[in-house]
């Protein structure tokens, strides 16, 4: 019996219609869970939506923990106790604390209840563990950890780099060095929101250089991650 609920919960092979099924319902009830979100003002829908779609989180999470052994492949006792210290029974977790505000009305006169309530957010990070396309880029990205921490450490330096040139340079023109590495950032991305900007021949020139560099760095793991993407793609096709 827990071996046929893991099937259906957990591995979606093609043609399993249960699976896709119990899939399609959880994704259905993620989006019906961060509706409240997309709205200022309650509703009273979501008083009785959003509740349904904690329950339902929560028969997930038990369904998950009772059959760990098997996505485990381990039958011992220790492998219950790991999960829910596992980085999606973590975020599946976070999803269901906004729950405790409907069964304790006690929390919404504290100021715990805004920060509980910011935790809806996690349940978009469900949608990873049932979308084959998010989880084919999670593969990608875990491949390519390597290449893309060392574009991330270049652009880190780089942005020191920049926020310390111009720092010097025009000193006036940034309250502090914290003010310059936020410039540098919006530069190196390309963004320019034009709040903070040098005024300097000198200061524009280490910004015109800054943003040209920021295209290529930028550029790095875009690359990285589509060829990766690809790769995973071409190797599926070829599988299949």
């Amino acid at each position: 019996m827990r071996k046929k609920i893991y099937e259906i919960i957990e591995l979606a092979k093609e043609g399993d219609q249960l699976s896709d099924w119990y899939d399609a319902i959880m994704l259905f009830f993620i989006i019906l869970s961060i509706a409240p979100m997309l709205f200022k003002e309650p509703r009273p829908l979501f008083e009785i939506t959003d509740p349904i779609a904690a329950i339902a989180f929560i028969i997930d999470y038990a369904l998950r923990w009772i059959t760990i052994d098997y996505k485990l492949e381990s039958r011992k006792v220790t492998s219950f106790v790991k999960y829910p210290f596992t980085p999606m029974a973590i975020i599946d977790m976070l999803s269901i604390l906004p729950f405790i505000t409907y069964v304790d009305k006690s929390f919404r006169v504290l100021r715990l209840f805004r920060v509980i309530k910011t935790l809806r957010i996690f349940r978009v990070l469900r949608v990873v563990r049932y979308s084959g396309s998010m989880e084919i880029l999670i593969n990608v990205m875990k491949d390519s950890k390597r290449a893309l921490l060392e574009v991330a450490s270049l652009a880190m330096g780089y942005v020191f780099v920049s926020a310390l040139v111009v720092f010097s340079v025009e000193p006036e023109a940034f309250n502090s060095f914290f003010d310059a590495i936020y410039w540098a950032t919006v530069s190196l991305t390309t963004v320019g929101y034009g709040d903070i900007y040098p005024v300097t021949t000198v200061g524009r020139t280490v910004a015109m250089i800054s943003s040209v560099f920021g295209i290529a760095i930028v550029a790095l793991p875009s690359g990285i991650v589509t060829a990766g993407y690809l790769n995973t793609l071409s190797k599926k096709g070829g599988g299949e």
